[in-house]
């Protein structure tokens, strides 16, 4: 069970291709990387907020529109609704890691079934898991929407489970965020933590079952013997 957004597709570098000419037309000289960077954290933060209060679930698409008015106030750029709206939808546009393709190939041949458990909404997972081209390879693409909150909340890895009809026992959860890890794990998932950003991953109570620099060595661990 893999999330999606930065670990299957690299969201950092897309979202900052995709606000790069928008910056320079607005005449800002701020570095676009950390524009993004601000508005991901900003992200984080509101949907975090929204599952603790325990009532209906903001959409993914509203929260990311939150989160770039916001930074873009904070950044001092004035923008409409219409250039905010279109800046989350490059969120429907971002491609996948570049071992990421060949290693879950490697996975399905091996005869394990491929799930997507991800925080976006439903529509835009749609898009998005299509224009990366993984398509194919996922066996289901599993919302949050469906449990009602974001991840790591704890009801959203035991929905997921029983979409699929399986226990959490039986699944390996494959993330970037060590936060997505931390919340799997205490649901009782096998965890996995794609260590791109070569960073610690803080947390000792749930600690990952494996980690790894990429997918490719994901999947040279989880598929023995010749390929």
């Amino acid at each position: 069970m893999f999330d999606f957004y930065g670990t299957v597709v690299d969201m950092q570098a897309g979202l900052t291709e995709a606000i790069r000419p928008y910056l320079r037309a607005k005449g800002s000289t701020l570095e676009p990387g950390r524009v993004v960077t601000w508005w991901r954290r900003t992200h984080f933060e509101a949907s975090m907020i929204d599952a603790l209060l325990g009532r209906d679930h903001t959409p993914y698409r509203e929260i990311g529109q939150q989160a770039v008015d916001y930074t873009l106030e904070r950044a001092g750029i004035a923008h409409t609704a219409d250039e905010v709206a279109d800046l989350v939808g490059a969120i429907e546009r971002l491609r996948p890691f570049p071992d990421a393709i060949e290693a879950l190939a490697a996975l399905k041949d091996h005869g394990h079934s491929l799930v997507i458990l991800s925080n976006g909404d439903p529509d835009m997972l749609a898009r998005g898991v299509a224009y990366s081209g993984t398509a194919h390879l996922f066996d289901r693409v599993i919302s949050v929407s469906e449990a009602g909150a974001f991840k790591p909340h704890a009801a959203t890895y035991r929905t997921a489970c029983s979409l699929v009809g399986v226990e959490p026992e039986q699944v390996v959860f494959v993330a970037n965020h060590a936060f997505d890890c931390v919340g799997a794990k205490a649901a009782g998932m096998r965890t996995a933590f794609v260590d791109r950003r070569r960073r610690p991953f803080g947390n000792a109570k749930y600690p990952p079952d494996l980690v790894v620099r990429d997918f490719r060595e994901l999947a040279e661990m989880l598929t023995p013997g010749p390929r």
